[in-house]
Protein backbone atom coordinates (compact mmCIF):
# COMPACT_ATOMS: atom_id res chain seq x y z
CA UNK A 1 0.00 0.00 0.00
CA UNK A 2 1.47 3.62 -0.78
CA UNK A 3 0.99 6.19 1.55
CA UNK A 4 1.65 9.64 1.56
CA UNK A 5 5.15 11.31 1.00
CA UNK A 6 5.97 12.54 4.52
CA UNK A 7 9.12 10.34 6.44
CA UNK A 8 8.73 8.92 9.54
CA UNK A 9 11.35 12.00 10.72
CA UNK A 10 9.04 14.56 9.40
CA UNK A 11 6.20 13.17 10.98
CA UNK A 12 7.75 12.33 14.62
CA UNK A 13 9.21 15.88 14.42
CA UNK A 14 5.26 17.21 14.47
CA UNK A 15 3.70 15.83 17.43
CA UNK A 16 3.31 18.32 19.87
CA UNK A 17 4.66 17.98 23.06
CA UNK A 18 1.50 16.62 24.97
CA UNK A 19 1.16 13.96 22.21
CA UNK A 20 4.55 12.72 23.01
CA UNK A 21 4.18 12.19 26.02
CA UNK A 22 0.95 10.36 25.95
CA UNK A 23 2.76 8.11 23.44
CA UNK A 24 5.97 7.16 25.02
CA UNK A 25 4.61 7.44 28.52
CA UNK A 26 5.50 3.80 30.38
CA UNK A 27 3.92 2.18 33.68
CA UNK A 28 4.83 -1.02 35.71
CA UNK A 29 1.07 -2.37 35.76
CA UNK A 30 0.29 -2.73 31.90
CA UNK A 31 3.05 -4.57 30.96
CA UNK A 32 2.80 -6.85 34.19
CA UNK A 33 -1.05 -7.55 33.43
CA UNK A 34 0.39 -8.27 30.24
CA UNK A 35 3.27 -10.54 31.51
CA UNK A 36 0.33 -12.26 33.83
CA UNK A 37 -1.59 -13.16 30.69
CA UNK A 38 1.24 -14.31 29.02
CA UNK A 39 1.99 -16.72 31.87
CA UNK A 40 -0.86 -18.15 33.05
CA UNK A 41 -1.60 -19.26 29.07
CA UNK A 42 1.63 -21.25 29.76
CA UNK A 43 0.35 -22.80 32.64
CA UNK A 44 -2.52 -23.87 31.17
CA UNK A 45 -0.91 -25.73 28.28
CA UNK A 46 1.65 -27.01 30.65
CA UNK A 47 -1.05 -28.58 32.46
CA UNK A 48 -2.69 -29.73 28.74
CA UNK A 49 0.98 -31.66 28.88
CA UNK A 50 1.91 -32.94 31.57
CA UNK A 51 -1.96 -34.53 32.56
CA UNK A 52 -1.52 -36.23 29.09
CA UNK A 53 -5.13 -34.49 28.23
CA UNK A 54 -6.93 -35.77 24.64
CA UNK A 55 -4.62 -33.93 21.75
CA UNK A 56 -1.58 -33.42 24.60
CA UNK A 57 0.59 -33.35 21.39
CA UNK A 58 -0.73 -29.99 20.35
CA UNK A 59 -0.41 -28.41 23.01
CA UNK A 60 3.31 -28.71 22.65
CA UNK A 61 3.29 -26.90 19.35
CA UNK A 62 1.17 -24.18 21.54
CA UNK A 63 3.34 -24.40 24.28
CA UNK A 64 6.21 -23.57 22.16
CA UNK A 65 4.72 -20.85 20.09
CA UNK A 66 3.84 -18.93 23.45
CA UNK A 67 7.66 -19.20 24.68
CA UNK A 68 9.45 -18.45 21.44
CA UNK A 69 7.01 -15.36 20.79
CA UNK A 70 8.98 -14.30 24.54
CA UNK A 71 11.57 -13.10 21.91
CA UNK A 72 9.10 -10.17 21.14
CA UNK A 73 8.74 -9.09 24.89
CA UNK A 74 13.12 -9.70 24.90
CA UNK A 75 12.97 -7.21 22.11
CA UNK A 76 10.34 -4.84 23.70
CA UNK A 77 12.66 -4.77 26.65
CA UNK A 78 15.77 -3.12 24.86
CA UNK A 79 13.63 -0.18 24.51
CA UNK A 80 12.77 -0.18 27.94
CA UNK A 81 9.32 0.51 26.90
CA UNK A 82 7.37 -2.84 28.88
CA UNK A 83 7.79 -1.19 32.50
CA UNK A 84 8.65 1.87 33.71
CA UNK A 85 11.05 0.28 36.14
CA UNK A 86 14.26 -0.20 34.37
CA UNK A 87 14.92 -3.08 37.09
CA UNK A 88 12.19 -5.19 35.50
CA UNK A 89 12.83 -4.60 31.81
CA UNK A 90 16.67 -5.89 33.11
CA UNK A 91 14.85 -9.10 34.80
CA UNK A 92 12.08 -10.09 32.45
CA UNK A 93 14.53 -9.18 29.58
CA UNK A 94 16.89 -12.06 30.87
CA UNK A 95 14.18 -14.34 31.57
CA UNK A 96 12.94 -14.45 28.33
CA UNK A 97 16.69 -14.63 26.64
CA UNK A 98 17.05 -17.23 29.15
CA UNK A 99 13.89 -19.05 27.79
CA UNK A 100 15.04 -19.08 24.29
CA UNK A 101 18.39 -19.42 24.23
CA UNK A 102 19.32 -15.71 23.37
CA UNK A 103 22.23 -13.88 25.62
CA UNK A 104 20.17 -10.80 26.61
CA UNK A 105 23.11 -7.94 27.28
CA UNK A 106 24.66 -9.33 24.21
CA UNK A 107 21.12 -8.73 22.19
CA UNK A 108 20.51 -5.20 23.31
CA UNK A 109 23.30 -3.99 21.48
CA UNK A 110 22.02 -6.09 18.23
CA UNK A 111 19.05 -4.94 18.14
CA UNK A 112 19.72 -1.05 18.57
CA UNK A 113 22.50 -1.63 16.15
CA UNK A 114 19.60 -2.52 13.60
CA UNK A 115 17.36 0.61 14.98
CA UNK A 116 20.42 2.39 13.57
CA UNK A 117 20.90 1.40 10.81
CA UNK A 118 17.64 -0.72 9.49
CA UNK A 119 17.30 -2.07 6.30
CA UNK A 120 21.02 -1.02 5.84
CA UNK A 121 22.96 -4.02 3.70
CA UNK A 122 26.41 -2.88 5.17
CA UNK A 123 25.63 -2.05 8.75
CA UNK A 124 21.88 -3.50 9.46
CA UNK A 125 23.25 -7.26 11.60
CA UNK A 126 19.99 -8.30 10.77
CA UNK A 127 20.69 -8.50 7.13
CA UNK A 128 23.76 -10.84 7.58
CA UNK A 129 23.80 -13.74 6.03
CA UNK A 130 19.82 -13.42 6.53
CA UNK A 131 19.28 -13.07 2.72
CA UNK A 132 16.30 -15.12 1.45
CA UNK A 133 16.80 -15.53 -2.60
CA UNK A 134 15.08 -18.86 -3.04
CA UNK A 135 12.07 -21.28 -2.05
CA UNK A 136 14.67 -23.88 -1.02
CA UNK A 137 16.59 -20.71 1.25
CA UNK A 138 12.91 -19.96 2.62
CA UNK A 139 11.93 -23.54 3.67
CA UNK A 140 15.49 -23.97 5.32
CA UNK A 141 14.80 -20.40 7.38
CA UNK A 142 11.63 -21.45 8.26
CA UNK A 143 12.30 -24.65 10.36
CA UNK A 144 14.39 -22.29 12.65
CA UNK A 145 17.90 -24.88 12.32
CA UNK A 146 20.04 -22.09 11.01
CA UNK A 147 18.32 -19.42 13.93
CA UNK A 148 19.82 -22.59 16.53
CA UNK A 149 22.66 -22.55 15.30
CA UNK A 150 22.96 -19.33 15.32
CA UNK A 151 21.73 -18.88 18.82
CA UNK A 152 24.33 -21.22 20.11
CA UNK A 153 27.07 -20.11 18.28
CA UNK A 154 26.95 -17.12 19.53
CA UNK A 155 26.36 -18.07 23.08
CA UNK A 156 29.99 -19.78 22.91
CA UNK A 157 31.70 -17.07 20.75
CA UNK A 158 30.75 -14.95 23.66
CA UNK A 159 31.35 -17.39 26.18
CA UNK A 160 35.18 -17.51 25.41
CA UNK A 161 35.44 -13.58 24.94
CA UNK A 162 35.01 -13.48 21.06
CA UNK A 163 33.09 -10.78 21.00
CA UNK A 164 34.60 -8.21 18.44
CA UNK A 165 31.54 -7.49 16.71
CA UNK A 166 31.01 -3.53 15.45
CA UNK A 167 27.92 -2.72 17.35
CA UNK A 168 29.36 -4.09 20.98
CA UNK A 169 31.58 -1.13 22.88
CA UNK A 170 34.58 -1.95 24.25
CA UNK A 171 33.03 -1.53 28.14
CA UNK A 172 30.22 -3.89 27.62
CA UNK A 173 32.66 -6.78 26.15
CA UNK A 174 33.18 -7.98 29.66
CA UNK A 175 29.61 -7.79 30.49
CA UNK A 176 28.13 -10.13 27.44
CA UNK A 177 31.04 -12.58 28.26
CA UNK A 178 30.44 -12.94 31.90
CA UNK A 179 26.77 -13.10 30.96
CA UNK A 180 27.30 -15.79 28.53
CA UNK A 181 29.13 -17.63 30.58
CA UNK A 182 26.35 -17.70 33.66
CA UNK A 183 23.65 -18.54 31.06
CA UNK A 184 26.09 -22.04 30.04
CA UNK A 185 26.09 -22.32 33.69
CA UNK A 186 22.47 -22.27 33.97
CA UNK A 187 21.48 -24.59 31.06
CA UNK A 188 24.64 -27.23 32.02
CA UNK A 189 22.89 -27.23 35.82
CA UNK A 190 19.53 -27.53 34.47
CA UNK A 191 20.00 -30.46 32.25
CA UNK A 192 22.52 -32.47 34.30
CA UNK A 193 19.71 -32.23 37.79
CA UNK A 194 17.18 -33.46 34.72
CA UNK A 195 19.56 -36.35 34.10
CA UNK A 196 20.33 -37.07 37.55
CA UNK A 197 16.89 -37.27 39.17
CA UNK A 198 15.47 -38.82 35.13
CA UNK A 199 12.90 -36.26 35.11
CA UNK A 200 11.96 -35.50 31.81
CA UNK A 201 9.76 -32.28 32.14
CA UNK A 202 11.96 -29.76 30.85
CA UNK A 203 12.26 -32.32 27.77
CA UNK A 204 8.33 -31.91 27.12
CA UNK A 205 7.41 -28.56 28.65
CA UNK A 206 10.28 -26.66 26.86
CA UNK A 207 12.96 -28.18 24.53
CA UNK A 208 10.64 -29.95 22.21
CA UNK A 209 7.95 -27.16 22.60
CA UNK A 210 10.21 -24.50 21.58
CA UNK A 211 11.91 -26.60 18.45
CA UNK A 212 8.05 -27.12 17.21
CA UNK A 213 7.05 -23.41 17.65
CA UNK A 214 10.47 -21.75 16.23
CA UNK A 215 8.84 -21.73 12.70
CA UNK A 216 5.89 -20.13 13.60
CA UNK A 217 8.02 -17.01 14.92
CA UNK A 218 10.58 -17.02 11.52
CA UNK A 219 7.12 -16.95 9.58
CA UNK A 220 5.91 -13.77 11.41
CA UNK A 221 9.65 -12.49 12.02
CA UNK A 222 10.02 -12.50 8.02
CA UNK A 223 7.14 -9.62 7.48
CA UNK A 224 9.28 -7.24 9.70
CA UNK A 225 11.43 -6.24 6.88
CA UNK A 226 11.01 -8.95 4.35
CA UNK A 227 10.81 -8.05 0.47
CA UNK A 228 11.33 -4.56 1.75
CA UNK A 229 13.66 -1.54 -0.02
CA UNK A 230 16.90 -0.65 1.66
CA UNK A 231 16.08 3.15 2.16
CA UNK A 232 16.03 5.30 5.52
CA UNK A 233 12.46 5.64 5.79
CA UNK A 234 10.98 3.25 8.19
CA UNK A 235 7.42 3.81 6.69
CA UNK A 236 8.92 2.31 3.67
CA UNK A 237 11.97 -0.86 4.97
CA UNK A 238 8.82 -1.89 7.49
CA UNK A 239 5.72 -3.68 7.02
CA UNK A 240 2.85 -3.13 9.57
CA UNK A 241 0.94 -6.51 9.30
CA UNK A 242 -3.05 -6.51 9.84
CA UNK A 243 -3.63 -9.40 11.69
CA UNK A 244 -6.33 -10.80 14.62
CA UNK A 245 -5.82 -9.70 18.49
CA UNK A 246 -4.32 -13.21 19.14
CA UNK A 247 -1.41 -12.48 16.88
CA UNK A 248 -1.34 -9.07 18.32
CA UNK A 249 -1.44 -10.39 22.27
CA UNK A 250 1.25 -12.78 21.60
CA UNK A 251 3.41 -10.63 20.26
CA UNK A 252 3.42 -7.49 21.85
CA UNK A 253 1.59 -5.56 19.31
CA UNK A 254 4.53 -5.47 17.67
CA UNK A 255 2.78 -6.53 14.15
CA UNK A 256 2.69 -2.66 14.13
CA UNK A 257 6.02 -2.77 13.28
CA UNK A 258 6.91 0.39 11.07
CA UNK A 259 5.01 1.96 14.10
CA UNK A 260 7.44 0.77 16.24
CA UNK A 261 10.50 1.59 14.43
CA UNK A 262 9.35 5.03 13.75
CA UNK A 263 9.20 5.29 17.46
CA UNK A 264 11.16 2.88 19.22
CA UNK A 265 9.99 4.91 22.50
CA UNK A 266 6.31 4.47 22.31
CA UNK A 267 5.28 1.08 24.40
CA UNK A 268 3.70 -1.68 23.49
CA UNK A 269 0.10 -0.81 24.41
CA UNK A 270 0.42 2.75 22.98
CA UNK A 271 1.31 1.17 19.48
CA UNK A 272 -2.31 1.15 18.32
CA UNK A 273 -2.65 4.51 19.24
CA UNK A 274 0.26 5.14 17.08
CA UNK A 275 -0.81 3.81 14.40
CA UNK A 276 -4.00 5.97 13.70
CA UNK A 277 -1.68 9.19 14.34
CA UNK A 278 0.69 7.53 11.50
CA UNK A 279 -1.55 5.01 9.35
CA UNK A 280 -2.02 7.09 6.08
CA UNK A 281 2.22 7.49 5.86
CA UNK A 282 2.78 3.89 6.06
CA UNK A 283 4.33 2.71 2.68
CA UNK A 284 4.27 -1.23 3.14
CA UNK A 285 1.65 -2.84 4.82
CA UNK A 286 0.12 -6.26 4.21
CA UNK A 287 -3.33 -7.76 5.34
CA UNK A 288 -2.66 -10.88 7.32
CA UNK A 289 0.23 -12.88 7.52
CA UNK A 290 -1.10 -15.39 4.63
CA UNK A 291 -1.06 -12.78 2.46
CA UNK A 292 2.60 -11.78 3.20
CA UNK A 293 3.96 -15.18 2.17
CA UNK A 294 2.04 -16.20 -0.61
CA UNK A 295 3.37 -12.65 -1.97
CA UNK A 296 7.12 -13.82 -1.07
CA UNK A 297 6.72 -17.51 -2.35
CA UNK A 298 5.20 -15.80 -5.86
CA UNK A 299 8.01 -13.47 -5.56
CA UNK A 300 10.94 -16.38 -5.05
CA UNK A 301 9.28 -18.78 -7.52
CA UNK A 302 9.74 -15.67 -10.56
CA UNK A 303 12.99 -15.51 -9.09
CA UNK A 304 12.75 -11.79 -7.31
CA UNK A 305 14.85 -10.97 -4.74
Amino acid sequence: MAGSQIDHKTLVASLSDEVRVALTQTNDSTGLFKLASHVFALMLTSYWILSAAPLWQMALILQGVQIVFLFTLLHETVHDTPFASATLNRMVGWMCGLLIFLPPTWFRYFHLAHHRHTHDPEKDPELQGAEIDSIARYLWVVTGIPVWGFHFKTLIANAFGKSDYPYLPNNAAKRVRSEAQLLIGVYGFVFAASLYFANNVIFWLWIVPILLGQPFLRLYLMAEHGRCPHVANMFENTRTTFTNRIIRWLAWNMPYHAEHHAYPSVPFHKLPLFHKVAKEHLRMTENGYTAFHKYHINSLAKGKT
